[in-house]
């Protein structure tokens, strides 16, 4: 399908009606919108996710009480908010089904606080504002590879600690907040995250009442009786902003957006429904209240995330870019059904009523989306926080209930291959991770020694000792060094189809 290019116009509030039937807008009004969420991390997920919901619920004409203000204390959170605020806080999100774009515009942000800390506890004590919500990174949550418990001997919570008056962190800042509130007598707010984590609501209040305990012990059990910390589950693939994408809203669209999102038309948010002060009515958009997400998020980390982990270092071993042109390869595309048909959904429990089967039909569907773009190298991003949630619980699932994890040991073994890949410059590969050199200096260690790589800890546990696993891994490792990825990744599927 084509398009003809259009004159573009700067997104503003006063551009809104200029934009054509093409565009769809808010149906309120600005001014009839009050704040009553504050989100911390905003980012192309958070926009073409939580933002969009918000804004189908107020096209409704429904609780538009419960608006948007972003928040962060990031570098990059500044420079989002500086681009925003020059269009008014709207963001332009393109839905990329293959059959034909569709662009809106969404308002549910109406403010941004200033990126500091006091400015953001200032704005967090409001009476108004009922619920915080979180998308700060897997790895944002200060965990302990080690013992899955909070990491407080991490040298920003070591630092917290020792300026408790002047918290850096996000959960410095939202415990000082909290005891603002309990001072003025205001009820706490709640606390949602909406990151990539099972049972998140878990590890985000394991992760402010862990430090509510080092900073403020006489206010941490008021935290851990009081606040509210529901968990929730997230979906949709969102890559990240490039040229390309300000070009397809310039150019198809006529809209100039500095920070526009492309997404996958698919999107779907499970979530507990524990919110003391109210919450916006988000089921009326499509959002399912559950009494219990865990199994929900657990499907969706292990069959989705986990399948993303599966294709992401092999396609990138293989030279792929695109995640839709990996899935065009019949390798991968096998590779991703077989393992996780054989080796992961046998050790997920059973959600009644849902096919894991058809869901994962959905996701290699969604996988293969040409339109979403989505790249090999988004997929890589950050192994070391990604594979601990995504990959290492199935392993350890599966050893203990006595079951194979030689697929998933390959899957560990590509990925150590590509962190030594990008250990040579001459790949042209960066590897984009808090522990690169960690990473890199294990991975050429394991040519000679494949244990150096599961010997880091503070990502494998103690999982490295595990024989089964720790074997199959070897092995494979040992044959990506002789034959290369292709050759492993076949002889690896036509023994499956034997033993099938």
């Amino acid at each position: 399908m084509t398009y003809e290019a259009k004159v573009a116009r700067q997104l503003s509030l006063k551009t809104l009606p200029d934009l054509g039937g093409s565009v769809a807008t808010p149906s309120y009004s600005r001014e009839d919108l009050s704040p009553g969420i504050v989100h911390i991390g905003v980012g192309n997920f958070h926009r073409a996710h939580q933002a969009v919901y918000l804004d189908r619920l107020f096209n409704k004409g429904l609780d538009l009480d419960w608006a948007l203000i972003g928040a962060g204390v990031k570098t990059y959170d500044a420079a989002m908010r500086e681009r925003l605020e020059a269009q008014d806080w709207l963001t332009t999100i393109i839905e990329l089904d293959p059959h034909g774009l569709s662009a809106r515009v969404t308002g549910s942000m109406i403010g941004f606080s200033d990126i500091n800390p006091s400015a953001l506890i200032k704005t967090l004590i409001q009476p108004e504002i009922r619920i915080v919500t979180l998308t700060i990174t897997e790895g944002g949550y200060y965990v302990n590879a080690k013992t899955g418990g909070f990491d407080a001997d991490h040298a920003d919570i070591q630092g917290d600690v020792a300026r408790t008056g002047d918290p850096q962190t996000i959960f410095g800042i939202l415990i000082a907040a909290l005891g603002l509130r309990k001072d003025n007598g205001l009820s706490p707010f709640t606390i949602l995250s909406c990151d990539n984590l099972p049972e998140n609501g878990k590890v985000a209040r394991q992760a402010v009442v862990g430090l509510a305990k080092l900073m403020a012990p006489d206010l941490a059990g008021w935290i851990e009786n009081e606040v509210a910390f529901p968990s929730s589950m997230v979906d949709c693939i969102t890559p990240a902003t490039s040229d390309r994408e300000r070009a397809l809203v310039r150019d198809t669209f006529g809209i100039a957006d500095a920070a526009p999102v492309a997404c996958e038309p698919f999107r779907q948010w499970v979530m507990e429904d524990h919110f003391p002060l109210g919450r916006p009515r988000l089921e009326e958009v499509g959002v399912e209240f559950v009494e219990d997400v865990a199994p929900y998020e657990l499907m969706k980390l292990r069959i989705l995330n986990g399948g993303h982990a599966a294709i992401a270092y092999p396609s990138a071993l293989l030279g792929h870019t695109y995640v839709h042109e990996a899935m065009a390869d019949p390798d991968i595309a096998a590779w991703l059904k077989d393992l996780i048909s054989t080796e992961v959904i046998p050790i997920v429990p059973v959600i009644p009523g849902i096919s894991f089967a058809t869901y994962l039909d959905t996701c290699a569907e969604r996988f293969a989306n040409p339109a979403v773009g989505d790249t090999i190298a988004r997929l890589c991003l950050d192994g070391s926080n990604r594979q601990p949630k995504f990959i290492l619980p199935s392993i350890a699932d599966a050893r203990r209930a006595g079951r194979p994890v030689n697929g998933l040991a390959l899957e560990v073994a590509f990925w150590c291959a590509y962190c030594a890949l990008t250990a040579d410059e001459a790949s042209g590969i960066p590897l984009e991770d808090e522990r690169r050199d960690q990473l890199q200096s294990a991975a050429l260690a394991a040519k000679e020694d494949p244990a150096a790589f599961l010997s880091l800890t503070d990502v494998f546990g103690d999982l490295g000792q595990d024989q089964a696993f720790s074997s199959a891994f070897s092995a494979h490792l040992k044959a990506l060094w002789q034959d290369g990825a292709r050759a492993v990744l076949q002889r690896y599927l036509s023994s499956q189809s034997l033993t099938s």
